[in-house]
């Protein structure tokens, strides 16, 4: 967003708040783990939708001269890129980089004020919050370990579990298996479904004229299971039709209302992220060999909490999928690790810039618990549906009114059609 202001708004003057000191990095680009790749293809990973190649040109210049814009590179690679181009850009006098937590953002008569945790008050025309994923907490009973540490497990032999089989599985799959882990490893969701991996596919045209906006979920399903079938018939791939409905995808999802979205979210969301949220070739021949030598077993249940009941010991209670109320499981592991997700109780997870906005009444939460309420414009709601004054969110905070606004290629549409609304033309 910060880029993009100073891209596309001459006049304005930018100062970017972030706690760690870093800016670009936050959860998905701070990992030092070279095998947590991106997901997205380079060619696909611009900062920038009008300049493609400027993620691609990075990368040839700074890592590797042959670098592919079809290839998937770690991670930690497009934190670099993104912190580059900010410090590309200060020097000047139109953008600061603030180490500070905002903890309140208030409207004012004229523009609005920005608390931070050590005391002090900025005052601003315009406050964008941009504050990412809603993550946990550590767990204060020890029981659970977040993802996406650093240190190896002390105990290459200890046995594991991993609470959910999504991509933040992945990611620890991975860091496990270049830890030479040697202990068990079990994965477990409620359907016990993987990400799909990459194949070679252009994107499908789709119009959105051929769209069944509006319509219920179930008659949505059946016209993209049949379009896929469609494709398939004539020598396509499903990945062309997931990947030509993605620019569609907001405006299916606001077509909906809040029933359908609600049914969404329990039948069909974890079918949909599996197959469009999908996995670099490299990560899923890994994962493959893992589970083809016994190194990691996938399981469908329900994870029902956990304690410590020693130094070296967390007691799970599970559901088997399909099973009944009373039958539950008690088993005993090393270390359980909490991959779940990001898509987490806002209220509960989230910065506590966005909790005191809640709480003070400045803003709420969508019935879904998805994200703060927002319009087509970004602009933050008022629990009376009035915009709140100078205040926009944007990625996945915003979620409730966009629902793929995730990553990059979403996200940087989003944001330069923001920089060149008339609100931040200065």
């Amino acid at each position: 967003m910060a880029l993009h202001l100073l891209r596309h708004s001459p006049s304005a003057r930018v100062v970017l708040i972030e706690k760690s000191g870093v800016p670009g990095c936050g959860v998905a680009y701070g990992t030092d783990d070279p095998a947590h790749l991106l997901n997205t293809r380079v060619s696909n990973m611009s900062a920038f939708a009008d300049d493609p190649a400027d993620f691609l040109d990075w990368l040839r210049a700074r890592v590797d001269p042959s670098a592919c814009p079809f290839s998937f590179v770690s991670r930690g690679f497009y934190g670099r890129y993104l912190t580059e181009k900010m410090a590309g850009a200060q020097g000047g006098d139109r953008l600061s980089c603030l180490t500070a937590e905002a903890l309140r953002v208030i409207p004012q008569a004229q523009g609005v004020s920005v608390h931070l945790a050590d005391g002090s008050v900025l005052s601003a025309d315009l406050a964008v919050l941009a504050t990412g994923h809603s993550l946990p907490d550590a767990d204060p009973g020890g029981a659970l370990t977040l993802p996406w540490g650093s240190d190896p497990l002390p105990d290459r032999d200890a046995d594991v579990l991993i609470v959910g089989t999504g991509l933040t599985m992945v990611d620890q799959v991975m860091t496990l298996l270049d830890s030479n882990h040697r202990g068990r490893i079990e994965a477990i969701s409620r359907r016990g479904l993987l990400p799909q991996p990459h194949v070679d596919a252009a994107p499908e045209a789709i119009g959105a004229d051929e769209l069944p906006l509006g319509q219920p979920v179930s008659v949505l399903m059946h016209w993209l299971r049949y379009r896929v079938a469609l494709t398939q018939a004539q020598g396509g791939d499903w990945q062309s039709v997931v990947d030509g409905l993605r620019p569609h995808v907001q405006s299916l999802w606001q077509s909906m209302d809040e029933a359908a979205r609600a049914r969404f979210l329990r039948h069909a969301c974890a079918w949909w992220e599996v197959h469009r949220h999908r996995l670099p070739p490299p990560s899923a021949e890994r994962l493959k060999s893992a589970i083809g030598e016994g190194r990691l077993s996938l399981r469908r249940a329900s994870f029902l909490g956990a304690e410590r009941t020693s130094r070296n010991a967390v007691l799970a209670r599970l559901r088997p999928t399909g099973a009944g109320a009373g039958a539950e499981e008690y088993r005993l592991f090393h270390h359980v690790f909490d991959c779940r997700g990001v898509r987490r109780d806002p209220d509960r997870h989230s910065v506590p810039v966005i909790r005191n906005l809640i709480a003070e009444g400045l803003a709420s939460l969508d019935p879904l618990r998805l994200g703060i309420v927002v319009d087509a414009r970004a602009r933050v709601l008022r629990p009376d549906g009035t915009a709140l004054s100078g205040v926009f969110a944007i990625g996945p905070v915003s979620r409730s009114a966009f629902w793929e606004i995730t990553a990059i290629p979403d996200i940087r549409v989003q944001v330069a059609g923001l920089a060149k609304s008339e609100e931040f033309s200065v």
